[in-house]
């Protein structure tokens, strides 16, 4: 399992020479407090000078300096009073970093009618060079640090970072090409790395299976460990020995060439040579796999394993993502749709206390092979991404749901509750859209939609739509 690196916020706070310095060195304190307090890893400019402020231009390249030695990932500008935009806009553009603008309400007016900050000002300036330098930036209305408008602009930023940092440069495992039949699953491979430093990474399936095979003829002790841990945690019922061994090297196998590639996720074409070479299915793997965060896509789905990895960082790492085929309408439920597919779903987000079954194909006979799991995962609130493209114009779809009650199925699955499915199926047969989502339990639109702003990626937001997401972000009810 790859770990984790923590999200680091360079924080460069600005001023402007004509305000009071000591009513700037105060909201520092604050700012910098409250972002501590939210749990953000933040690397000031202490160094630059005695304020650890922005002012002049000369402050620039030694701000630079730092955050590129402490290797941060995103830039946060607080005006801690007017600031100064030539200043700070020639370090974001520099930085090449995504940015955070805003700054903290201004006071009332003095006793003697003077004012100590004009923060708003200050980003109407900074923002007008910005744009001028094409520079993308979040923005948090003008608001008090310890208002939950700041704290959910904060939180929601750091969280669209993460997601910029995963896709910016990741690097995916392809085993095996395509599915003849699925033309769905076309990708442009170089457009990825010209535009995104996106790294596929192929192996063949004979690659794997060679040490899947070695692992089983050596009698490897990891072999044995792996599936006394599945039949310790599965109900496998007369499953044979030899393919629970095969299920079990076949998952040792994908993890060693992940781990010894350093990939971020993986594509596997799932059927039908792995079916005819080795005699398994790989879906009861692929949620293994994901769940130890290296996310598994279908069908050689490289665009879909890209969104699970970006969607997984997103939200943290603090839930395990979950790849599914739209399939069908709820039998009763007009807005109700089923999120489904053969059994790659990850173990950790199935219902507790109910069966987790490992079974053979349910759709192959007369003898399906192993392995598929069969539970449901649990419900409550999920957030349904797709990324992908065609004639170079690339979109992020986007929408919330809720688990809902529907009948019992196959597979592994949840039945998705929203609030107009045909709105949603419309959206994603007009494009460029394929029948595979990213799942994940919570609702992180908000982050992901910010993320495309520094991705040159079009965010296509059904429910919430993007108005709804501007104004939950501006604090509005």
């Amino acid at each position: 399992m790859k770990k984790p690196e923590p999200l680091k916020l360079g924080v460069a706070p600005t001023r402007r020479v004509i305000f009071s310095v000591e009513e700037a060195a105060r909201q520092k304190r604050l700012i910098e407090s409250k972002l501590k307090a939210l749990g953000v890893d933040i690397v000031t400019i202490d160094e630059v000078n005695p304020e650890g402020l922005i002012f002049s231009r000369n402050h620039v390249e030694p701000t630079l300096a730092i955050l590129r030695r402490e290797k941060v990932d995103a830039l946060f500008i607080p005006h801690v009073n007017f600031g100064t935009e030539d200043a700070t806009a020639k370090l974001a553009r520099d930085l090449g970093k995504p940015v955070l603008l805003w700054g903290p309400r201004d006071a009332a007016p003095l006793p003697d009618g003077s004012r100590d900050r004009d923060t708003q000002c200050g980003l109407f300036a900074t923002s007008k060079i910005l744009r001028r330098m094409n520079v993308p930036f979040s923005y948090i209305v003008n608001s008090a640090p310890d208002s939950a408008v700041f704290e959910r602009g904060v939180t929601n930023f750091v969280a669209a970072a993460a997601a910029v940092k995963a896709f910016r440069n990741a690097r995916i495992g392809q085993v095996s090409t395509r599915p003849a039949a699925f033309w769905t699953m076309m990708v442009n491979e170089g457009e990825l790395l010209e535009r995104w430093g996106i790294e596929v990474v192929p192996a063949t399936l004979g690659d794997i299976l060679r040490v899947a095979r070695k692992m089983i003829d050596s009698r490897d002790p990891a072999v044995a460990g792996q599936v006394q841990w599945i039949r310790d945690n599965f109900e496998v019922g007369n499953a044979e020995e030899a393919d629970l061994a095969k299920v079990a090297a076949f998952k040792l196998a994908l993890a060693k060439w992940a781990e010894d590639a350093d990939l971020d996720a993986i594509a596997l074409q799932c059927w039908s040579a792995l079916q005819a070479d080795f005699g398994i299915f790989p879906c009861f793997v692929h949620g293994l796999i994901t769940d130890e965060a290296v996310p598994v896509a279908c069908e050689t789905d490289i665009h879909g394993a890209l969104a699970s990895y970006m969607v997984q960082e997103a939200v943290g790492r603090r839930t395990a993502t979950f790849f599914a085929d739209l399939t069908v309408r709820h039998p009763t439920n007009e807005n109700a749709e089923l999120l489904w597919h053969c059994g790659p779903f990850p173990p950790s987000l199935a219902i507790k206390g109910k069966p987790k079954k490992l079974s053979g194909h349910y759709m192959v006979a007369p003898k399906p092979p192993l392995a598929v799991g069969e539970w449901q995962v649990k419900g409550g609130p999920i957030t349904i991404a797709r990324f992908d493209g065609d004639h170079g114009e690339y979109k992020l779809f986007l929408g919330h749901g809720v688990g809902t009650k529907g009948p019992f199925t196959r597979g592994t699955y949840v039945w998705l509750k929203v609030g107009n499915w045909p709105l949603w199926e419309e959206r994603l047969i007009r494009g460029p859209y394929v029948h595979h989502v990213v799942c994940v339990h919570g609702h992180i639109a908000p982050a992901l939609y910010e993320a495309c702003r520094f991705l040159g990626i079009e965010p296509d937001c059904v429910e919430p739509t993007e108005a709804e997401i501007q104004a939950w972000l501006r604090g509005e009810p």
